[in-house]
This record gives structure tokens, C-alpha cells and sequence, in this order.
């Protein structure tokens, strides 16, 4: 990780791994459809009202502040992205998630993850497991069943994601790891774009 000269307006961008296998095919397969904006390096509490030089420099220290190199770990860059709201919003939507960062076990009965905003702004998540080596996700309809069918999508590759969309909730269910490993499961309302995520933990499988 590393600094930019932010004296000057720079774009810098890096391909994960996954993105420098497609662009190395040759063919079509690497194409960009949709990007995210984030501002995981501004810490808003900088913002002074009280500034001897008046309300053009409240932001100052945040204006100057260094900007992270881009880098691929997927657990620590995209945290805080911007979301777009109706102009008509009068107090900003809060996601909650429960659990929290949880352990899971191989052979015991999946984790079902539940979200939910204050303003009841979002009908249906974007649930996005970034290591499918780790876990299953699948999606839970109204009875609080987990689907465990063709109607979900995951791709069985260590460096790829699962993608599941659902009303409010998705199950995990452990897969049998030989050390234990961690991933990310983001939470993002449909509506308004709203995200969260947590640290989901396999554990080593004890009977292998």
C-alpha cells in the first residue's frame, strides 16, 4: 500500500487477479459494464466549522489529504461506497446486518444472514461473497427456506464471487477447509445503494 502525489489529478487502477485472466484471453471477455466510487480515505470528523480563515477552508485538511494507491484486497478497499438517494430523503438510511463477523463450521447447519434498513428504503439486497473456496451462499424465500437449486448463482473457483440477490436474507453453509480461512460477504440495498459488510470466518474442518 502506498500514497499518491495527490498535487495533481491522477487515475490509478490495478486488475484483480480475475480481471487480468479475462484481459488475457484476447477476445471480449474483459469488459467493463459498471463501476463503484467509494471514499474509504475521507474521515469526515476533519471538517472544521471553526476555521480562523472562514467557511471556504472547513474542508481544507480533507481536500489534502493523500489518496491510497489502488490495491486488490478485497477486504479493505470499496468499504464506504457513495450511494445515490431520492432527492426527497430526509435522514440517510442505515443498513443492519445481523450477525455480525462469524465463524462457520463444516457440517453444521448453515448461517442465515438477515438485512434490513431503518427507512424500509430497500425491498431486496445484492448479497456478494467475494471467496467461494470458503462457503456456499444461497438465497432464502418467504417460508425462510434456503433455495438449494439451479435459481442461485455461484461459480465454483477460488478466486471468483458469488452473487446472490434476495428479499432481505441468504444462508451460508461452510465448506470443509483444511485451515481456516476468512472472506467478505457485502450487503448492498437495491434501492439505495446502501452497502455493509462483514468478515465471515470457515474454520478448519476437525475431522479431516
Amino acid at each position: 500500500m502506498g500514497f499518491l502525489d495527490n498535487t495533481s489529478i491522477t487515475v490509478d487502477a490495478i486488475l484483480t487477479k480475475k480481471g487480468r485472466e479475462l484481459l488475457a484471453r484476447g477476445d471480449d471477455s474483459f469488459k467493463i459494464t459498471k463501476f463503484a466510487l467509494a471514499d474509504d480515505e475521507v474521515d469526515y470528523k476533519l471538517w472544521d466549522t471553526s476555521h480562523p480563515n472562514g467557511s471556504n477552508y472547513y474542508g481544507a485538511v480533507i481536500e489534502n489529504m493523500p489518496v491510497l494507491e489502488a490495491f486488490t484486497d478485497q477486504t479493505q478497499v470499496m468499504r464506504y461506497r457513495l450511494v445515490t438517494l431520492d432527492k426527497n430523503t430526509t435522514r440517510m438510511p442505515v443498513l443492519t446486518v445481523t450477525p455480525q463477523n462469524t465463524d462457520l463450521t463444516a457440517g453444521a447447519a448453515g448461517v442465515k444472514v438477515v438485512a434490513s434498513t431503518n427507512t424500509n428504503a430497500d425491498t431486496s439486497f445484492t448479497f456478494e461473497l467475494n471467496d467461494t473456496s470458503i462457503a456456499y451462499l444461497f438465497p432464502v424465500d418467504a417460508s425462510g427456506n434456503a433455495i438449494d437449486s439451479q435459481n442461485f448463482i455461484t461459480i465454483q473457483d477460488t478466486e471468483s464471487s458469488a452473487t446472490v440477490v434476495s428479499e432481505k436474507e441468504v444462508e451460508v453453509r461452510a465448506k470443509s477447509l483444511r485451515t481456516a480461512k476468512s472472506a467478505r460477504l457485502t450487503i448492498i440495498g437495491n434501492n439505495t445503494g446502501i452497502t455493509k459488510s462483514i468478515t465471515l470466518t470457515t474454520l478448519k474442518d476437525q475431522s479431516t
